[in-house]
């Protein structure tokens, strides 16, 4: 039996919204869009795709999944994210890799540096 990733389900309170900040993030498309979900993916026929859903609760903790992204440039990719409403999670530890940001509605990502050798 073989599966295909279709998409990740992303519970939110403004799901087009947080949707539509996504793709502009990302440089994807909207796929689907109604009143209350949007879908995205990199290009209309690729998978996977992402779907904003409304749920009535707020976030309230730390993601248990999260996406990592490993730019080119990522000092300037941080700062093209946080110039698009992206926010710090926290202060970068010393030899850490990564920065955590978050997005419009608090969801957790990372930005990688680049790979080393």
């Amino acid at each position: 039996m073989a599966l295909e990733w279709e998409q990740i389900i992303v519970d939110s309170s403004d799901p087009v919204s947080l949707g539509r900040w996504w793709a502009e993030a990302l440089g994807w498309v909207v796929v689907d869009e109604t009143e209350e979900i949007i879908e995205i993916r990199p290009e209309p026929d690729r998978m996977p795709g992402l779907l904003f859903v409304p749920v009535p609760e707020g976030k309230t903790a730390k993601n248990r999944l999260h996406p990592d992204f490993r730019p080119d440039d990522q000092e300037a990719e941080v700062a093209r994210l946080l110039s698009l409403g992206a926010r710090r999670a926290h202060t970068v530890q010393d030899d850490q890799h990564w920065v955590t940001l978050l997005d419009p509605e608090g969801n957790e990502f990372c930005i990688l540096s680049k790979r080393s050798g």
